[in-house]
């Protein structure tokens, strides 16, 4: 489904939209996206800065008003049934914002009240339980304004699990977190989708999104390139096979023999040929031996997530962790 194409089971999506368009004055931030978001998937939503990820992210939580298109959340069209729906869904999203001077228990205490269907019988129960679970645990009686962009950050997600939701979307969730808070964040969204939760994960933060997702998708500018799952994204990069002999002549004619087409690049004695997935590696290296070439080494590149980013963005990505 790396086309972006919309499975035929409908009704197993979390998420669907259907032609789903944002414009601004003359400027189309989003451009007609076919997003499908398997129920119990993690799914990372991928792009740059300005393609138009946290706009889809708003107009799906019923933040934004749509230009065109259809939206459906947990089977519910969007944003006719947004009282339905949102109840079951948690978000983070731009960041979260806070009552600056009651601490992060309080500020969750009067979030969950103004929650039409939260129970107030077992409000402060879920409240520490939500702050145990993001590690704010000890914080929790500290004023917000004292929080650093992590603590806030990890306050927002324990705001979005005040109840069991069906679907959770979370916009640079590891933003501001040292390492540590990352690997826990990681393990937090682990746990949500053993439970069954959807998770729905913007992220600039490639290792992330490899380490934790299920399926992904990739914009650019406004436009759905390319979803489906991490094997299916993968698969569709671009790989790259290597050679390095000193029989430069005898091993690009094996190469060329072989439907491939050898550049020189990265030193005298390397070739380096786009491998087609039909062309196995074992076959290169059989068909060099038999030709006498001296194989000094023979390495395959690509083929990863990354290398179908910058192939369908033509940019570079973030890739630490």
């Amino acid at each position: 489904m790396v086309d972006g194409a919309v499975p035929a089971a409908a009704t197993d999506l979390a998420i669907r939209t259907t032609g789903l368009q944002k414009v601004f004055r003359k400027q189309r931030a989003v451009d007609g996206i076919d997003l499908a978001v398997p129920r119990g998937a993690v799914f990372g939503f991928l792009g740059p800065n300005g393609s138009g990820k946290t706009t889809t992210i708003r107009m799906l939580l019923g933040l934004s008003s749509a230009t065109g298109g259809t939206i459906e959340v947990l089977g519910e069209p969007m944003p006719k049934a947004l009282h339905d729906v949102l109840p079951r869904v948690g978000a983070l999203v731009e960041g979260p914002a806070f009552y600056p001077y009651l601490s992060g228990r309080a500020n969750l205490l009067r979030f969950d009240a103004a929650d039409a269907t939260s129970d107030p019988r077992s409000r402060k129960a879920r409240v520490a339980s939500a702050l145990d679970r993001v590690g704010l645990g000890h914080a929790a009686d500290k004023k917000a304004h004292a929080y650093s962009l992590g603590m806030k950050q990890r306050l927002g997600l324990a705001n979005a699990l005040l109840s069991p939701r069906d679907l959770l979307v979370l916009d640079e969730p590891t933003n501001g977190l040292d390492p540590q808070g990352t690997r826990e964040v990681r393990n937090l969204i682990r746990s949500l989708a053993d439970d069954g939760t959807t998770v729905f994960v913007s992220s600039h933060l490639l290792a992330e999104i490899e380490q934790v997702c299920t399926h992904a998708g990739v914009m650019r500018t406004g436009k759905l390139v390319a979803q489906g799952t991490l094997e299916d994204l993968r698969s569709a990069g671009a790989r790259t096979v290597t050679v390095r002999t000193p029989d430069l002549g005898q091993a690009g004619s094996v190469l060329t023999r072989l439907g491939l087409t050898p550049r020189h690049d990265g030193g005298a004695d390397v070739l380096v040929a786009d491998l087609p997935r039909e062309v196995l590696p074992e076959t290169i290296t059989a068909e060099l031996v038999r030709a006498d070439v001296r194989v000094r080494g023979l390495t395959v590149g690509g083929g990863t997530l990354e290398d179908l980013f910058v192939a369908l963005t033509g940019e570079g990505f973030d890739v630490a962790a």
